[in-house]
């Protein structure tokens, strides 16, 4: 029977994609006077919407029948490679626990590591004073101050978005439209991604809604998993969402959601890390291994794959790692 499966993306990849800021608008203005300058035919392991590359796996491999089985993958996904023509293939987003097993493996195909986005999850304290109390005073201070408003926001949560679909839609171009961050083809949704998430996942997907009088002011979408609730989605509708507080609102609304279910993990996904740290949350590290078809062009990816690290541009993780620079210079 079926030993283990992952799933397979295709797309344009532009080697700018990690760039951000300043040198990512450079090299935007760069690829639009000279279009797939950048570009290449990319075939992935994982999902482009996904936090993690999910592999699924037999429970009854051993340990060599799994080192096996992930090899016998990773043949069969370059020969899909080869025939599609693709230039790279990519397994995105592979965790760390994943890594232990297929790590070693993946080098040895001639596979080179990039690190990818850390994935920011928050353990989910038994009440809201209890999370609260591990916060810095400043920030708890700043919490209670903004949770006042929820007065004057109803709170509703749907499986099912009929009759909202276009709405939701709205708020999340809103929401990729105010993000000085740009992923390309990672962060744009097919059109009716929302309303097929609803349909398939039922009971598993939550919709959050923040109703602000008659009008939606800002959306979660909740995945639910077995250990932990993914804060996959959230669109908000400015300035109005500001004026409400709606992100913090929305952050204690969905830990209140993690202790109704029994979840004791709240992952709420890549990017945004300075308000995600600052509200408690941890980063878990991720990485990307990548290799070209042409042997030759491989050992110059390998060579450039330190600046093609996406974790390298991110400007919170970049402020975020000078100030731990910092403090430990002053100690």
């Amino acid at each position: 029977g079926l030993a283990m499966a992952a799933p397979l993306f295709s797309l344009t990849y532009r080697l700018d994609t990690p760039f951000q800021g300043s040198l990512g608008a450079w090299t935007g203005r760069l690829v639009d006077r000279f279009p797939g300058l950048l570009a290449l035919d990319l075939l992935g392991v994982g999902s482009p919407m996904a936090d993690h590359c999910h592999f699924v796996r037999r429970d009854w491999l051993s340990a060599s029948e799994g080192t096996t089985a992930h090899a016998l993958l990773i043949d069969a996904v370059e020969r899909e490679a080869r025939r599609r023509k693709a230039a790279v293939i990519v397994l995105k987003d592979v965790t760390p626990e994943d890594e232990r097993l297929v790590g070693n493996l993946l080098a040895a195909k001639g596979f080179t590591r990039l690190a990818s986005l850390p994935v920011a999850v928050a353990d989910v304290d038994d009440t809201e004073d209890a999370y609260l109390a591990r916060l810095s005073n400043a920030t708890r201070k700043d919490i209670r101050r903004k949770l006042k408003s929820r007065d004057g926001i109803r709170i509703e949560r749907r499986n099912d978005i009929a009759g909202l679909e276009d709405e939701i839609a709205a708020l999340y171009r809103s929401t990729q439209e105010n993000s000085k961050l740009r992923y390309g083809d990672f962060e744009e949704l097919p059109r009716s991604y929302f309303t097929e998430v609803a349909r398939r996942l039922g009971k598993d997907a939550v919709f959050q809604l923040y109703w602000v009088g008659n009008q939606l002011a800002a959306f979660n979408l909740l995945l639910v998993g077995a250990d932990r609730v993914i804060d996959k989605f959230l669109g908000m509708a400015y300035p109005l969402a500001r004026e409400h507080n709606l992100y913090v609102v929305s952050w204690m609304e969905n830990l209140q959601f993690c202790r109704e279910i029994g979840r004791p993990l709240l992952q709420t996904g890549q990017t945004a890390y300075a308000s995600k740290l600052r509200m408690g949350s941890r980063l878990v590290p991720s990485a990307i291994y990548a290799k070209h078809t042409n042997g030759l062009l491989n050992r110059g990816l390998a060579a450039i794959a330190p600046w093609l690290a996406l974790d390298r541009w991110d400007p919170d993780l970049r402020a975020a790692r000078a100030k731990a620079r910092n403090k430990v210079g002053e100690q």
